[in-house]
């Protein structure tokens, strides 16, 4: 996956006094309610605790630092929607619960709402490294659960005749779309109604009750 890499502090002076992880934490709770370029390195600096030459001295840059904030975002906030995924007993367990997960987590209140990967959108204000970093976040759900149903398919828990990344496609579209959804307002209830309905259509979509 391509990275921005950070530029080294310098090994002179006081050393940083501020708790990076909870600075970072900061930083990325205003990037994801705001947005990348809506974000000030100002308005950074003060939910940080920080000021600029610290911030540089952290991070390197302001690029930097949202690549950081993703990679925070996804080790905060991965483990509670695709924490029961990999044990799921069936293809279609996973999928459930990645779903109804996501219904849980998306309005989580007192936390900006959705998906700050799916809603970002750096990398259509022209920041290709950043657009690299989203467009592969973004690819690792649809990865996830294709690769899921093609071990259903080759345990027999799925026909070879169904199409997994098709599949794979319409449920991380309905995962990013319950996002979309959140963000505008929706409530849990209404994302779980979103995810029981789309799990109507796992028989019309594999040819399996379950």
């Amino acid at each position: 996956m391509p990275t921005i890499t950070e530029k080294k502090a310098p090994k002179r002076g006081r050393p940083r006094e501020f708790d990076r992880e909870a600075a970072l934490c900061a930083a990325m709770e205003l990037f994801w309610s705001k947005g990348y370029t809506a974000t000030s390195i100002a308005e950074l600096c003060a939910v940080m605790g920080i000021n600029s030459p610290s911030l540089y001295a952290a991070f390197g840059s302001k690029e930097a630092l949202y690549a950081a904030a993703l990679k925070q975002y996804g080790e905060t906030y991965g483990p509670f929607i695709w924490g029961g995924f990999p044990t799921a007993p069936t293809a279609h367990d996973a999928i459930e619960e990645l779903l109804f997960k996501s219904a849980d987590v998306l309005p989580r209140p007192g936390k900006p709402l959705g998906c700050m990967v799916t809603l970002a959108s750096a990398g259509d204000e022209g920041h290709a490294e950043l657009k690299a970093i989203i467009v592969a976040r973004r690819a690792e759900t649809l990865q996830r659960i294709h690769e899921r149903l093609e071990r259903a398919v080759a345990e027999g828990e799925l026909s070879r005749s169904v199409e997994p990344l098709s599949i794979a496609r319409f449920y991380a579209g309905v995962q990013q779309a319950m996002s979309i959804h959140a963000r505008d307002g929706a409530t849990r209830e209404d994302l779980r109604a979103t995810a029981r309905l789309a799990m109507k259509a796992w028989p019309t979509l594999t040819g399996a009750s379950r």
